[in-house]
């Protein structure tokens, strides 16, 4: 009850400190166009606040080359063409990155007391993301462009930054895939891809020699782009963490081509390693196809090769790999398999990395493609449009990178709900 009413008491303040400047600009005002539109009169608009519903009485001015009216103060309080503040907005974002719509709406209305729908909640927390994705985008652009210029770091930077990329699919809407190949049975897609990157940085090894991350050294991005613009903000996040400054920069990967082909246009000096337990996958893959011709040798062979996979000899792997008389169709799967160590050997030299205490594994990347994607975006019975799910993306990016607050330092981030 004291909270209750001391949210009232706030909301009858705050409506009095808004009422102290309607936005009268004099008789003319200019409009977005570059017009000049005139005064028309005083008119009251209602907004969802942390405080509960306010109105807000505004001097209103219309344009007659534009046909459409405006007002001065709504730009001022960012409220403009929207009926929610700028502070529920953060709230509602937060909420509906974190939980289902329905359950951030209960969860505003339990712990601040403003009611909204779970359809309100959803729009608005999918608005704000994609509006803060399309300033990511545009940042990107220009940085890679040159005209946006990344200031140096104001201290010292950790020796070594990794980029570990990977891919997942989110189920969408049928819109969202129409003409689209699948793998389910009527050969139609039921998600799209999205491509996600992790840059974090590595200071020191620990007692056992392995490479230890720095804590909260972690960026997410992600995004629906393909393969060309997904590396135009891979490599702008990445200037922007400092790879120019920074000794050892380090590509991770699984061993897709796009993820290499990315890697040498953007940063060609850079390390690349191919994900040793994605290559040990293959291995495994590999003795399982040879079971029959081995016979009872299977394992003893499989522990030869993921030996030599450690030590990155790859060249005593392919040799025992085509040491596998296969005949027919089981001959070309060999070829297959063994292709993937012939094209990604010298991103495999396992035993050298380790030896200059280097990460060998993208498990980072793979535990947020779970954590940030998949925990929020693939709960049961989810169906996402890629305007909705670019918004989401792009909040859960931000909360798990540490940068929420960005969001919402400058207002161009915020447009009206769809």
């Amino acid at each position: 009850m004291i909270r209750a009413g001391l949210i009232r008491l706030g909301a009858s303040v705050l409506g009095d400190l808004l009422a102290a400047d309607a936005g009268y600009a004099g008789p003319r005002a200019d409009c977005a166009a570059g017009h000049q539109a005139d005064f028309v009169s005083y008119r009251v608009k209602a907004v969802d606040t942390v405080l509960g519903r306010v109105a807000i009485r505004r001097a209103w001015y219309h344009c007659d080359q534009c046909h459409h009216g405006l007002a001065p103060r709504d730009g001022q309080l960012q409220i403009a063409g929207q009926g929610m503040s700028a502070g529920l907005r953060k709230m509602t974002a937060r909420a509906a990155a974190a939980v289902p719509f329905a359950a951030a709406a209960r969860l505003i209305g339990e712990l601040a007391g403003i009611t909204l729908t779970g359809k309100r909640a959803g729009r608005r927390a999918e608005a704000d993301g994609q509006a803060a994705a399309a300033v990511i985008e545009a940042q990107a652009a220009a940085v890679m462009a040159g005209t946006l210029a990344l200031l140096p770091a104001a201290e010292p930077l950790p020796g070594k930054l990794y980029v570990a990329i990977d891919g997942t699919g989110v189920p969408m809407v049928a819109a969202a895939t129409e003409g689209r190949p699948g793998k389910s049975e009527d050969g139609r897609a039921r998600t799209r891809e999205v491509k996600m990157a992790c840059a974090f940085t590595q200071t020191t090894t620990g007692d056992d020699g392995y490479p230890v991350r720095d804590p909260a050294s972690s960026s997410y991005l992600a995004t629906f782009a393909a393969a060309a613009d997904f590396g135009v903000l891979m490599a702008a996040e990445t200037r922007r963490r400092g790879a120019a400054q920074i000794r050892q920069l380090t590509i991770l990967g699984d061993g897709a081509a796009w993820i290499w082909n990315l890697a040498a246009q953007h940063f060609p000096a850079a390390t690349q390693i191919v994900d040793l337990f994605h290559a040990r996958e293959h291995l495994h893959d590999l003795a399982n196809l040879a079971a029959r011709l081995l016979a009872g040798h299977r394992d003893e062979w499989l522990a030869e090769r993921l030996a030599e996979l450690d030590n990155g000899d790859i060249t005593a792997l392919l040799a025992a790999g085509r040491d596998l008389r296969f005949l027919g169709s089981l001959a070309g799967e060999r070829d297959k398999a063994l292709h993937y160590f012939e094209v990604n050997a010298h991103r495999m030299r396992y035993q050298h990395f380790r030896a200059l205490g280097l990460f060998t594994g993208s498990g980072v990347v793979e535990a947020g493609c779970k954590s940030v994607i998949g925990q929020r975006l693939k709960l049961s019975g989810m169906r996402w449009t890629e305007h909705g799910a670019t918004g989401i993306l792009t909040l859960r990016c931000h909360e798990a990178s540490n940068r929420w607050d960005q969001i919402w330092q400058q207002p161009h981030h915020q447009t009206p709900a769809a």
